[in-house]
């Protein structure tokens, strides 16, 4: 070989070589990031959302867990209307079906428009086919802003055909329809669907398929260019009604209403994990009638007045929850929070559960004679001195009227009969365990409901008296088998007395009337309930089916305005009774065994006779108030443990403290610090010195009858 050629086959070696390297070079730095399987990726997708159904499968709402993305379930291909289909292969890839990740011809076409700098509006993507789409999806690296330079784009090339020569045609086209970002957050034709036309993905049309198709470029595209793109993907001649579609989807009309949003606070409460689909106990048509109770009743009162509210329906027999509303929004200032869980001050719900108490031990029956009239009682905190809701007393009532007419007074003197701790714990086995504190923290005042309870809580114990007196838990969660046996708390005796003196519509005529929001043309017991400060109002009973319990007022804690247990509960509470028993009308219990009833005259009080029932064994037919000579008299006032401070401001022989005696006491005479002070019956005015002092009471004979110890500072 001549000189000449072995110089042009040494440099011809040395160009293979050269080329080999920078073919080895080019394809080490085109090299694409490997893809994954397509089971890889179903297996990995993971919805953002978990969803929440009523007992028969329908939708109730949804939360959203993952806040990165919007998705929804992954959609099959075969679940993709065939005009969404054509419609993104026409648009994006149309020799999609025939190459092999890369589309040659269209390569050749971009290149050959950059190069001569050609316009070309309708092909906005260039040679950017499906796969290689796809691709940028799996690994976001391969698109990121601002890289879109040749070596980019190769290695997207190349990861394309890696995906075309591992996956098939189909599995490209749905992972790609699964994995596209659309508008706002939503990701997939599954959240597109639904929250950009309100439908399944088997049901777009091909309005809708054009405007899917016309977001691919943009998703961020205004009403205007998205209308121009999705007619010119429809080849439609008359566009009118493609631009109105596109600006009803570009107004998020339709995102607002991407689900029912019947439940949210249960749905925070039992949702926690992306993907869970939780089946409730909850009936989606008492779950509306609940709501729009509620939403009539706080619109109709006004958010000057009352801005929150709560309902919960329960089924008697089973105790699964079928209305769980925490709140309905309009002007509440805190919608977020759950009113049918939040701790709220119970107010006069809780007496139905004392006067059950007494009334099953024997030591008071429904006719029993209480004194409503002022008292004061020495507790450990100071003077508690209970006053009735109209502060006004009615002087010698029975237990039923007592109790139907929520009366403050009685109710404290029922409480001393029986035993703070005892109600506490009565109140604790009822499920009320937001009482974690023993009797002497609330003291006599828990008698009114001092006590901060739930709604759900409230429901479940009123459940309770409507099952004869047997407790067991609520059920959310319709696939929970496993139900505990009920637990008998109190007697069916005075579950049943208590449930007809709260249906008795006679005996609470005095205080709420004749035809207030509690009277049902059915057999229905309730008892409402407001706490101190007009804060929370209460209204809860049952029929023989249901338990409806209802909370308003306002849940950042400030007082309602002109808002009573029969002006704000108690309407929802009607009417969402109403719809439960429309064309079956709730029926009164049977009276169990040991129960009597019997007529009864009632003799020094303003109540006729009348039928009453009684615990076997504590019947009686005349119960009347004890004769004033028959009582023991005692001091009222000063209350002992009482303590007075004299103004230096106010002359002293104006500071004097007046002393009353109850009973019959002529002769009798009063002690001061064992000093005589004069008759019992004088109308005493003392003037005691700063220090600590006892009054007694004495009778003719010298005996004492009552002693107080008061203080004077």
């Amino acid at each position: 070989m001549t000189p000449r050629k072995r110089r042009w086959f040494d440099a011809i070696g040395w160009l293979a070589l050269a080329l080999l390297i920078l073919t080895t070079i080019a394809h080490l730095a085109t090299r694409p990031p490997p893809m994954p399987d397509y089971a890889a990726v179903r297996a990995d997708w993971k919805p953002s959302e978990a969803w929440l159904y009523d007992r028969d499968g329908r939708l109730l709402d949804s939360e959203r867990i993952n806040f990165e993305r919007r998705r929804l379930a992954w959609v099959p291909l075969q679940d993709i209307s065939p005009a969404a289909r054509n419609a993104v292969v026409q648009s994006e890839d149309q020799r999609f079906w025939s190459h092999g990740g890369v589309d040659w011809l269209a390569v050749a076409a971009a290149i050959r428009t950059r190069l001569t700098r050609e316009e070309n509006g309708s092909r906005s993507r260039g040679a950017s086919t499906l796969p290689m789409q796809l691709a940028a999806f799996l690994d976001p690296a391969l698109a990121q802003p601002g890289k879109r330079d040749w070596r980019t784009k190769i290695r997207q090339m190349r990861a394309g055909q890696a995906l075309a020569s591992n996956w098939s045609h189909d599995q490209m086209l749905e992972a790609y329809f699964n994995l596209v970002p659309l508008r706002g957050e939503a990701q997939g034709i599954g959240a597109g669907a639904r929250s950009l036309f309100g439908k399944r993905p088997a049901d777009m049309t091909r309005t809708d398929a054009a405007l899917f198709a016309g977001l691919l470029p943009n998703p961020a595209a205004n009403a205007e260019a998205l209308g121009r793109r999705a007619c010119r993907v429809a080849h439609a001649k008359d566009c009118t009604a493609i631009r109105a579609a596109a600006a009803t989807l570009v107004s998020g009309e339709r995102a607002a209403q991407f689900d029912p949003a019947l439940a949210p606070h249960l749905a925070v409460r039992l949702l926690d994990k992306p993907g869970m689909r939780v089946t409730t106990t909850i009936d989606r048509n008492i779950q509306t009638a609940a709501i729009v109770a509620l939403r009539r009743q706080l619109a109709g009162l006004g958010s000057d007045r009352v801005r929150d509210g709560a309902v919960v329906v329960l089924d008697n027999a089973t105790g699964d929850v079928l209305a769980y509303v925490g709140g309905v929004g309009l002007k509440s200032t805190a919608a977020m929070v759950d009113g049918a869980n939040a701790r709220r001050q119970a107010g006069s719900t809780l007496k139905p559960h004392l006067y059950a108490q007494v009334i099953e031990h024997g030591w008071l029956t429904a006719a029993s004679i209480l004194d409503d009239s002022p008292v004061q009682l020495d507790t450990a905190s100071g003077l508690y001195v209970p006053k009735n809701y109209d502060r006004s007393f009615k002087g010698p009532v029975s237990v039923r009227n007592a109790l139907a007419s929520s009366l403050n007074v009685p109710a404290v003197r029922t409480l001393v009969i029986d035993d703070v701790q005892e109600f506490r714990d009565r109140l604790w086995a009822l499920g009320y365990h937001g009482l974690v504190e023993d009797g002497d923290y609330y003291g006599f005042s828990l008698a009114l409901g001092s006590a901060e309870v739930s709604l759900v809580e409230q429901a479940n114990a009123f459940r309770t008296l409507a099952n004869s007196g047997s407790w067991s838990p609520v059920n959310f969660v319709a696939t929970r088998h496993l139900r505990q046996h009920p637990r008998a708390i109190v007697t069916p005796a005075a579950a049943f007395i208590v449930g007809d003196i709260l249906a008795d519509a006679t005996a609470r005529a005095d205080a709420f009337g004749a035809d207030s929001a509690l009277r049902l043309p059915f057999w229905a017991a309730a008892k409402t309930g407001t706490s101190k400060g007009m804060r929370d109002n209460w209204c809860i009973g049952w029929s023989d089916r249901f338990t409806v319990a209802v909370w308003v007022g306002n849940l950042e804690g400030d007082s309602m305005r002109a808002v009573s247990g029969t002006s704000g509960a108690a309407p929802v509470w009607r009417d969402v009774m109403l719809a439960l028993h429309a064309g079956r009308p709730g029926k009164p219990p049977a009276m169990p065994d040991g129960v009597e009833a019997r007529q009864i005259s009632l003799p020094g009080t303003r109540e006729p006779p009348r039928r009453e029932y009684f615990v076997r064994g504590t019947a009686q037919a005349v119960m009347a108030t004890a004769p004033e000579a028959a009582r023991r008299p005692r001091i009222t006032s000063p209350v002992s443990g009482s303590v007075y401070a004299l103004d230096p401001d106010i002359p002293i022989d104006r500071q004097r403290l007046a002393v009353t005696v109850s009973g019959a006491v002529a002769g009798y005479r009063l002690l001061l610090d064992r000093k005589p002070a004069g008759d019992a019956d004088a109308g005493l005015q003392i003037l005691p010195r700063p220090g600590i002092h006892i009054l007694t009471l004495v009778d003719p004979g010298g005996r004492m009858i009552d002693r107080v110890r008061f203080t004077v500072r």
